[in-house]
């Protein structure tokens, strides 16, 4: 009875759909979150007859008989459109609006990359993440200032005590890859470069194609709330089908079991 092993396989893939659904649902307030979808192949299918063979009468036969296996995960897919812009009027709130990704240090000097933006200061004015990793390159706000600004370019620049012309701070620079859907995902908002992705190109903000930088703004969760739950309807509606295929499986089993009585 390949059937039951056939539905099994189908259930095993809702179930990993449902993962992927639950992962987004969760992260819908996450910023900067990028969705992830399920997709999936039919497995190798079993030939019983092959297209195109010759029939006892000389004929070519148009159709064969081939019966699936099922199917399995290909991938969970990240899916890299911009998240709406949501106003903060913080003065380190930070949204890329196009392509690009934040550069950021970890402690072991590793190159992470991120679209959070809610910067903050650490205590010797340098510009870090919430987990206080340094952005790259290093940009150091004076303890005296009064206002900063960041310009769509991502130039910084900031407004000293005692002083009416506002002096520059640093100049951000934002990479993008190839594929960012190859970026491995290790969690805290951060991505880190693959094979897949490619290398990071590096550019200045609102030049040669890399997104602008928006002041007092954050990039929420690209999760679509009424899409997921369709999608989880669908998932669960999809799973119980498998099963009812495998309860159906399991009775017909029990009729031919039954003949022999």
């Amino acid at each position: 009875m390949r059937a039951l092993f056939t539905a099994a396989t189908g259930m095993n893939a809702q179930q990993t759909r449902l993962d992927a659904i639950s992962n987004n649902l969760a992260n819908v307030n996450t910023t900067g979150f990028k969705r992830g979808r399920a997709d999936f192949q039919d497995l190798f299918y079993e030939t019983l007859r092959t297209p195109g063979a010759m029939s006892t009468a000389g004929n070519v036969i148009p159709t064969g008989v081939q019966i699936g296996s099922g199917v399995r995960l290909a991938s969970v897919s990240r899916h890299f459109s911009q998240g709406d812009a949501l106003r903060t009027d913080g003065q380190l709130d930070l949204a890329v609006q196009g392509d690009g990704f934040f550069q950021v240090t970890k402690p072991d000097g590793e190159t992470v990359y991120t679209r959070d933006g809610s910067f903050k200061l650490d205590q010797d004015g340098n510009v870090v993440t919430n987990e206080g990793f340094q952005m790259i390159p290093n940009i150091t706000i004076p303890t005296d200032a009064l206002e900063v600004t960041v310009l769509r370019d991502g130039t910084v620049s900031v407004l000293q005590s005692g002083s009416s012309t506002p002096i520059e701070a640093g100049q951000i620079e934002l990479a993008r890859f190839a594929n960012p859907a190859g970026l491995r995902g290790i969690g805290a908002n951060f991505f880190t470069e693959t094979e897949a992705s490619g290398s990071a190109e590096l550019g200045i903000p609102d030049e040669s194609g890399f997104g602008e930088i928006a002041q007092g703004f954050l990039e929420s969760s690209n999760v679509n709330v009424a899409e997921e739950l369709v999608s989880m309807i669908l998932a669960q509606r999809a799973f119980e089908m498998n099963s009812r295929v495998i309860q159906a499986g399991d009775e017909m089993m029990q009729v031919v079991g039954a003949l022999s009585r």
